[in-house]
């Protein structure tokens, strides 16, 4: 009994350290609220910021009008972050890398987008836009309160409403009946 008590202390007193260093992918970060590196942040931001891009490309060509309508915006608002973004980086404020790819699990989730079409396309839609944002949402907030650099951490909370914007209307896009055949017309 006393070891395993040892053991849970032990545990518990190591996990804010051992945090900091894993990779901010794992999402213990998140549940422990332990800001990410300036190196995690940007790729996860970076990476965040592609996905958006390309689920509502798809979005714009498979959706319904609602949909249609919040990727439209996805694309102009996120395009722009990932400007500035690369400006902060080209600028010499921040140094970090910027992925050049989507991430396996990104981009399963795009896979997953093509094959669907017609309701199950908008259910997956909504769903991965929800989730996605609140994740973007929870990112930018604990960089913009801890970060390490002083430039992004002003960046990042400039931007956080806009993302919080973005979530609402995620959150709204299962609310919006999509259109029937017809509608409007006399």
């Amino acid at each position: 009994m006393r070891r395993t008590m040892i053991a849970t202390a032990c545990i518990l007193v190591a996990a804010p350290a051992f945090a900091q260093s894993v990779g901010e992918k794992i999402g213990i970060n998140s549940m422990l609220g332990v800001s990410p590196s300036t190196a995690d942040f940007v790729k996860e931001a970076a990476l965040s910021d592609m996905f958006e891009i390309e689920a509502s490309k798809l979005a714009q060509q498979k959706g319904n009008a609602a949909e249609k309508t919040f990727a439209s915006q996805m694309v102009t608002d996120h395009t722009k972050t990932s400007t500035e973004l690369k400006g902060l980086m080209s600028s010499g404020k921040v140094k970090a890398e910027l992925p050049t790819a989507l991430d396996s699990s990104r981009q399963s989730k795009i896979d997953k987008l093509k094959g669907a079409g017609g309701n199950d396309f908008s259910s997956e839609f909504n769903s991965m836009q929800v989730s996605a944002h609140k994740e973007a949402v929870d990112l930018f907030d604990r960089y913009a309160k801890g970060g390490d650099n002083a430039d992004l951490k002003n960046w990042t909370g400039e931007t956080l409403p806009a993302l919080k914007h973005h979530l609402e209307m995620a959150q709204d896009l299962d609310k919006k009946p999509a259109p029937t055949v017809g509608e409007g017309k006399k």
